[in-house]
């Protein structure tokens, strides 16, 4: 058997280096390729929401990217006086919260931050579908719209108006005061379905009943809250959210917004919920890891430079520690002092909020030690009788 000469084996050898690169690159590229959804697919997620108002459609794309504090909200709502909080009532107890404008808006909608709560999974899908192709779904909403209206099922009615130029279906309140949330089977609504394989995602609202005159539904109008209506616009041509800056601060607890003028995701309202496409990873999972480790009490990770940097500081503290380490040798250990005590991560690893969670756990263990203490003779027992509570709910009607 004939070896190749050494000489042929660099040249492989180099080769091989030379190329790698480019094959990751192009191994990348067709997993995201394999990755992206189709057409079909975005269709069927967005179909449940493609027909509402074009303020309300853009408010939960872009609550969806943060499934968890959608959660968060949900539940605040479901808190009997919160569900009772109205006007600047809800104003001022929003603003006490940490959650993202959009999903602040959202509160002012309890059967939209229901549906979104109830169907997890689909809000999931939808927000990384957004952040992964935010102009394929924007388009998909156009699409869907132009479907309905040559079906004869989406116009203009008392409840809102359909207006636009050919390609740019808007969809606005007729009242800027009043909100009708749409209900519609979007099996139906569309007309023929074109995909069988990917029927569209259906959420039915208990007690709708649908005019006669068409498939679209109204229930009872909503009332604006006007801090939390109206900062966010679409840009249909250049497939954007547009957002006023000075009022999305105010909702955002005085923090401005990433990119001026324009809506961007911003991870640190992602709360360590993984990202499921890998565009988006690559985009925000690092920002999104750091945002959460700053949460929970870790100090943000130093640059490259700030690295060099502490290392050269630290060489001459290094020098001082080792002089002083045989000074100590000969000093009695009475008069060592104590360790100090190095400040340990947080031991929480939950979405609990951290420091709540260590005060209630000082606050455990205090009682604890008060139940083992002894205690004086206990007085006999007082029975009392307890209150009935009562809850006030609200039931809607549709019409």
């Amino acid at each position: 058997m004939t070896r190749l000469p050494k000489k042929v084996f660099e040249a492989l050898f180099l080769l091989i280096l030379f190329f790698a690169p480019l094959f990751e690159a192009r191994a990348q590229q067709s997993a995201s390729a394999s990755s992206a959804l189709t057409q079909q697919q975005i269709d069927q997620m967005v179909a449940p929401i493609a027909l509402y108002p074009d303020p309300l459609v853009a408010q939960i794309l872009m609550a969806a990217t943060y499934p968890l504090e959608i959660v968060e909200a949900d539940r605040w709502l479901k808190n009997s006086p919160n569900a009772q909080l109205q006007g600047d009532a809800l104003t001022v107890a929003l603003a006490q919260q940490p959650w993202d404008p959009s999903v602040k808006s959202l509160v002012a909608f309890p059967q939209i931050l229901g549906m979104m709560n109830d169907n997890l999974q689909w809000t999931e899908q939808l927000g990384d579908a957004f952040l992964a192709e935010q102009a394929a779904v924007m388009d998909s909403v156009q699409r869907l719209r132009q479907m309905a209206e040559a079906s004869g099922h989406l116009a203009s009615t008392p409840q809102q108006t359909v207006s636009g130029e050919p390609g740019e279906i808007v969809i606005e309140p007729s009242n800027p005061q009043i909100v009708y949330v749409p209900a519609y089977d979007p099996t139906a609504v569309y007309g023929l379905w074109p995909y069988p394989d990917y029927p569209p995602y259906y959420f039915p609202w208990p007690g709708v009943y649908y005019s006669a005159a068409g498939l679209i539904g109204f229930g009872f109008g909503i009332a604006v809250v006007d801090w939390l209506w109206g900062w966010d616009s679409w840009d249909w041509h250049r497939h954007r959210i547009d957002i006023d800056d000075r009022r999305f601060a105010e909702i955002n607890g005085g923090r401005a917004p990433l990119a001026s003028g324009v809506w961007e995701h911003d991870p640190a309202h992602r709360h360590g919920v993984p990202y499921a496409n890998a565009a988006a990873r690559a985009q925000f999972q690092g920002a999104a890891d750091q945002a959460r480790r700053n949460f929970r009490g870790f100090a943000a990770a130093p640059s490259p430079v700030e690295n060099r940097e502490l290392t050269r500081a630290a060489q001459p503290i290094a020098a001082m520690r080792e002089t002083s380490v045989v000074q100590r040798a000969s000093v009695p250990v009475a008069s060592v002092s104590q360790p100090r005590q190095e400040r340990q991560a947080p031991v929480f690893e939950s979405f609990s909020r951290g420091a709540d969670v260590r005060a209630e756990s000082q606050r455990g263990s205090m009682s604890f030690a008060a139940m083992r203490a002894p205690s004086p003779a206990r007085a006999a027992p007082r029975i009392s009788t307890p209150s009935a509570r009562g809850g006030q709910g609200q039931n809607v009607r549709m019409r």
